[in-house]
């Protein structure tokens, strides 16, 4: 059974023809840019403004990790 054809805790994800971890697995996204895939895309179907400060805390720390280089 493909894991990817079942979603605990919601169906937020059900809409769309991939999932974001399975879109960021196949890509080979590193996990804090791949969080930032998983709360953009669903804000709008789950925790609203609340995810979009979750991919931007996201989005801080890359940048943060990336200025010290």
């Amino acid at each position: 059974m493909n894991p990817f054809d079942t979603q605990v805790g919601g169906n937020h994800y059900k809409k769309y023809k991939i999932q974001p971890t399975q879109f960021c697995i196949i890509n080979n996204i590193p996990f804090a840019e791949g969080c930032v895939i998983k709360y953009i895309t669903r804000w709008r179907d789950k925790n609203g403004i609340q995810d979009l400060e979750k991919a931007k805390h996201y989005i801080d720390m890359i940048i943060y990790e990336n200025s010290k280089k």
